[in-house]
């Protein structure tokens, strides 16, 4: 996941000075996340018209308050989204928003509603902190793989339960950071519905334990994209060879890829090491993987 040692270098990364620094973060509204984003990325030619809402999802272990938004008019493939260790906050609500006017039914994820609604995090705050990282491990250590598999089947159904929702079309489901883990188990946990599965910077992918990740591919049909931080990677450069092995063993298709340059974390516009044209190329690659398989 969010180890102290990658935590260190991606601190020294923003010390020394990154494109957006904390007081910058702080500045950015949802909107201007979505502005962000759109910069040099033609969400602006073809987007749709969307329409968003908070929601409260009725969950096994309580209520979980989301975010869902997607096209105004018509029915769309759902997707899921589950953000990293910050959690849901402004700017994942506009990474679901922008999915969305790409002609998706998107439900963003409130991966801590056991400890309570959103947002979990204030504005620049960074995984970093020490206070930080005391207030939100706990809090993912409660994500275990039978509880966020319980998860994945509740946000699926809520998803499909939705009006705009296309339900003779598979789900996408999409994982930053913690949330790489997650796209796998919610791939595991409803495999009739799950077509596709994207992770970025995720880690925890390949463990050692019972219940890693990993074991769960041979369960789910679903196409996937690994998007590595190069970091992560030159800590456990075997993860994506046990993946890709894996994959090819059951016949799963799986794109697999290191993006040079970028340290854990750097997909979410508002992480103090975001790398714009690389989270671009990420994104890019997502919308083919939906387009191939749901849409």
């Amino acid at each position: 996941m969010c180890d102290d040692i990658t935590e260190q270098e991606n601190q020294a990364f923003a010390t020394a000075g990154g494109t957006l620094n904390r007081r910058d973060f702080s500045k950015l509204s949802a909107a201007g996340f979505l502005s962000l984003m759109a910069t040099n990325a033609g969400v602006a030619q073809g987007a749709l018209d969307v329409t968003d809402r908070e929601v409260n999802v009725p969950m096994a272990g309580g209520v979980s308050d989301s975010y869902f938004v997607a096209p105004t008019s018509g029915k769309h493939p759902g997707v899921l989204i589950w953000p990293d260790i910050r959690g849901l906050r402004p700017a994942f609500k506009a990474m679901g928003k922008r999915l969305a006017m790409q002609g998706y039914a998107v439900l963003v994820a409130n991966p801590f509603y056991r400890d309570g609604p959103h947002p979990h995090v204030a504005a620049g705050e960074q995984f970093s902190d020490p206070d930080v990282r005391g207030r939100l491990i706990p809090m993912a250590r409660k994500l275990t793989q039978d509880a966020s598999m319980s998860d994945a089947r509740d946000y699926i159904r809520f998803l499909d339960a939705q009006g705009e929702t296309d339900t003779s079309r598979k789900v996408g489901t999409m994982g930053y950071c913690m949330g790489g883990p997650l796209i796998m188990r919610t791939a595991g946990a409803v495999p009739e519905r799950v077509g596709a599965a994207a992770s970025f910077h995720g880690g925890g992918l390949v463990t050692d334990r019972p219940d890693s990740p990993h074991l769960l591919i041979a369960t789910s049909p679903a196409h996937v994209l690994h998007a590595v931080a190069e970091n992560d990677d030159e800590r456990n450069p075997t993860q994506k060879v046990v993946l890709a092995e894996t994959y090819a063993k059951h016949g799963i298709p799986a794109e697999i890829e290191v993006y040079e340059g970028t340290l854990h974390g750097w997909c979410p516009p508002d992480s103090s090491v975001y790398n714009q044209s690389q989270a671009e190329r990420a994104w890019a690659r997502t919308l083919a993987l939906f387009s191939r398989t749901l849409a």
